[in-house]
Formats: structure tokens, sequence, C-alpha cells
């Protein structure tokens, strides 16, 4: 990997710098349960079970809400918006995205979090060779996960779901956010690396023309990230650090 062919490197968060992305699958799958359960009783409709592959179908990737109605659509379920002030118990897209958020939440400070070592490994090497990086992330978490792992001081902007939103920047598999990261890095999307373990992250990376999208299979599939648009699929980013590719 010659990393001086490109100018900024750009992480996606959970599932690639932090194994986060297993709390939000959990945290995800308890609050989707619980309220499918709660809905079939509703409308008396044995609606079909929510399952790991829906996460990556739906949720994988996305900005929290958009994740919610994606899910929702998916059983033919329709709520109200509401606002992204709602309680977590409102029955609304927010209502339920806030509650899967203190789930998430919850988690996170009961057991904080550790970063993969080979991640750790990687962005040690960029930041020695003075490599611009970012963290593009769809979650709002994003700045309490990298505080919480201890690497907020590697990354010279975090682009998270909160700030998109502020921006008014669509989310992944638009590759906006991306776009604006390299920029502020001061890079251009032809000279900047995308990491991504979610196929719509790996979409974005693609759209954007992005100089090279790394794939790192966390679960989605080898194959699934390459026909995304992935250039590359790794299994772990100390692939990438040399000396330690096998």
């Amino acid at each position: 990997m010659d990393w001086d062919q490109y100018d900024a490197v750009l992480f996606d968060l959970d599932g690639v710098v932090t194994p986060t992305a297993e709390v939000h699958m959990h945290a995800w799958a308890a609050m989707f349960s619980a309220f499918l359960a709660a809905q079939s009783a509703r409308d008396g409709v044995d609606y079909p079970a929510y399952t790991d592959q829906d996460y990556f179908d739906h949720v994988d990737g996305k900005p929290r809400y958009d994740g919610v109605r994606s899910f929702l659509e998916s059983r033919g379920i329709s709520l109200p918006e509401g606002t992204p002030d709602d309680p977590p118990d409102a029955e609304t897209v927010c209502g339920l995205g806030n509650r899967k958020n203190d789930a998430f939440n919850d988690v996170l400070a009961a057991e904080g979090v550790a970063a993969y070592p080979g991640s750790v490994r990687l962005i040690e090497q960029l930041h020695a060779q003075g490599k611009p990086m970012a963290v593009v992330s769809s979650s709002r978490n994003a700045p309490a996960v990298l505080e919480a792992a201890g690497l907020s001081h590697y990354f010279a902007t975090v682009m998270h779901g909160g700030l998109a939103a502020e921006l008014g920047l669509p989310g992944k598999p638009a590759p906006d956010t991306f776009a604006h990261a390299a920029e502020t890095l001061g890079a251009t999307n032809a000279r900047s690396v995308v990491l991504e373990d979610a196929i719509n992250g790996v979409a974005a990376g693609r759209a954007g023309d992005f100089g090279l999208v790394i794939g790192v299979d966390r679960g989605a599939g080898a194959k699934a990230l390459t026909d995304a648009g992935a250039d590359v699929v790794v299994a772990d980013l100390a692939e990438l650090v040399a000396g330690d590719a096998a």
C-alpha cells in the first residue's frame, strides 16, 4: 500500500476503527424486536421478526432515522415522522431512532470501547507519516465513541450525523459527507482514500469517485463490498500496515 499517492484518509468509525458496529447491531435488534412484538399486537398482523440481515439491508451505514424509515418500509409499517426532539417512547420514526440511541449509549457508558488493534496500528502509522485523517460516520455518537477509545487527537475533523444534518448534507450512500471531509482536509476526492465496512459507505465512496475505496469485511461479505464499488477488500486494517500484512 503506497500511501504517498494520497493526500487524505477518510475512515468510517463503527466497524472500521472501533467494534461499536456490534453494539449498534444489538441495540437495533433489541429496539426493533420489542417494537415489532408490540406493533403485531396492535395491528393484529404477524410481522416477520427482525434479523441480522435486516441490519445490513436497511440500517448499516445510514443516518439513524433513515435506517428506521427503511426498516419500517420493509415491513409495510407507517409511522409519523416526528421530530428529533421526540422522547424515546414516542411511536414515531424519530422516537424509535432515539429509543435505539438510548440503548447504544447505555452500553457505551457501561462497557466503554476499545478500538481494533489493527486499526490503531494503521492510524498511528499514518499519523507518523503526517497524513491528514478524518472520521466520516453516519452516527451522531461518533465524537463520544472516539473520545471513549482515546483516538480523538488523531483526526483533524470528525464528520458525524449531527454535523451533516446541520450542514444540510445527505447521508451515505450519497458521497457528500466524505467529499466535505476531504475538502476540509485540503484534499480532492481523487486524492483521498475511503475505508468502509458498510455497503452504503462503500457505495458513497464509489459515487464520489474517490481515489481508492477500501472495503473492510466485518460481516457484510467481500463480494457484496466489491459489488458496491470497493477497489480492494480486507478483513482487518492490519493488512494495510507496513510490515504487518501476512
